[in-house]
């Protein structure tokens, strides 16, 4: 059975793109991070999103990492861990340990594919990796509801080592539990060891 350890995570902002040092800095903690066979996955930091490019840390802030319940004890040394991610200091509270919750939807903050840089592309490549993991479902593109981009799929990067990767934001709809379950336990796509790929039931709407 796949599980989720929610700890807290407290501090002032973060970097929106801090995938890859969050990555960097996990790995120091917990070496496993960073084996290719690794059975843990996590997604960035929660926050609010700031109009100067950082992400505001508040009281609901978590990182969420996956993975076997029999390989808890491997994430337990982030337990009040404080780390330093790019140019600011976070520390993780005592995790939650939760199942995943089957939901009709499903959303990843970044998707990345190869050879998918258009959103025509996107979607198409997108349906067929759920249909390569017997995944029935209905892959969306959120787009953006304000601002300067209204209207446009939230397009997203990610920074590895002076490289940008860019992906997209995608909704999974039409779900049943079953697949729902896979997908939040599987991910999809690439550079699912950064975060990406990363699926959480999707609030009414979308988010």
């Amino acid at each position: 059975m796949t599980l989720e350890l929610v700890f807290p995570a407290a501090g002032t902002d973060l970097p929106t793109d801090h995938a890859y040092p969050l990555y960097a800095v996990l790995s120091g903690v917990v070496p496993r991070f960073h084996a290719s066979d690794s059975p843990l996955r996590f997604a960035p930091i929660t926050g609010m999103a700031t109009p100067n490019g950082r992400l505001e840390l508040g009281p609901h802030s978590c990182l969420r990492v996956r993975l076997p319940d029999d390989a808890i004890k491997l994430a337990l040394p982030l337990a009040g861990k404080k780390l330093l991610v790019g140019d600011s200091t976070v520390r993780l509270g005592v995790p939650a340990v939760r199942t995943l919750v089957p939901a009709p939807a499903v959303i990843a903050r970044m998707v990345t594919f190869k050879n998918a840089d258009t959103p025509e592309q996107f979607l198409t490549t997108a349906r067929a990796k759920l249909a390569e993991l017997g995944v029935t479902g209905e892959p969306q593109l959120p787009i953006h509801t304000s601002g300067e981009r209204a209207g446009e799929p939230k397009r997203r990067v990610v920074r590895i080592k002076g490289v940008t990767i860019t992906g997209y934001a995608l909704l999974v709809a039409e779900l049943s539990a079953v697949d729902s379950v896979k997908l939040q336990e599987t991910g999809l796509g690439g550079r699912t060891h950064l975060g990406c790929g990363f699926f959480t039931p999707a609030k009414e709407g979308g988010r």
